[in-house]
């Protein structure tokens, strides 16, 4: 089995970054709280290069926060969009954009629920426990409007669930108990300066 897909498709190899990292910014990442998270983004309806900008923007910004997937509301844009570098559970990593994404509805019969440990860039320092399916179908487009299906299992399928869950105005701690909430608040505010200490001196080294 190919050990890497892009954009869903087996490729013979791949650098450790997506190139589209090379043309972007670094860009600031948004935090529960902050109203752009919160609400339902806007579907992208012009595809070109500020939408290809942003893409690259969004990838260097992942890489930079040490993250395996990225919403375009965590770097403050009201667009249905995310990024993803992403390992399976069977190693195979996964790595794309996906513009518009509707997670499709899976027959009970065709999944079951993973309990396991998830963390985000917009809840700095936390990791909790948050039971997803095993198995993720997402339909979407690409940079330039062509058609994507992209399928997940594992780790990948909680990325692409997680992700397409900011873009509909959620954060993975609607999806836990107010007891559970607590907790990965507190551990937020215990982390959250030694985590973005860490953002700040990749970003250092890198312009060094």
């Amino acid at each position: 089995m190919p050990s890497v897909f892009v954009q869903g498709r087996p490729v013979d190899s791949y650098p450790r970054h997506a190139p589209e990292a090379r043309h972007g910014k670094v860009r600031r990442i948004t935090e529960a709280g902050e109203e752009v998270l919160h609400k339902p983004c806007r579907d992208v309806t012009e595809f070109g290069p500020d939408l290809a900008a942003l893409i690259d923007d969004m990838f260097l910004t992942m890489y930079i926060a040490d993250g395996a997937g990225l919403a375009a509301n965590q770097v403050g844009v009201d667009l249905r969009l995310f990024v993803y570098d992403c390992p399976d559970d069977d190693g195979v990593r996964h790595v794309g954009h996906v513009v518009n994404p509707v997670l499709e509805p899976l027959d009970a019969s065709h999944r079951r629920l993973l309990d396991d440990s998830e963390g985000c860039l917009s809840v700095p320092g936390a990791v909790m426990n948050v039971p997803r399916p095993d198995r993720a179908v997402v339909r979407g487009y690409d940079r330039d409007g062509e058609p994507l299906v992209i399928e997940g299992t594992g780790y990948f399928a909680r990325c692409l669930a997680h992700e397409t869950d900011h873009v509909n105005g959620q954060v993975y701690l609607d999806r836990l108990s107010g007891r559970d909430r607590k907790e990965a608040l507190r551990q937020m505010a215990d982390r959250r300066d030694e985590v973005l200490a860490r953002r700040a001196a990749t970003i250092e080294a890198l312009s060094a």
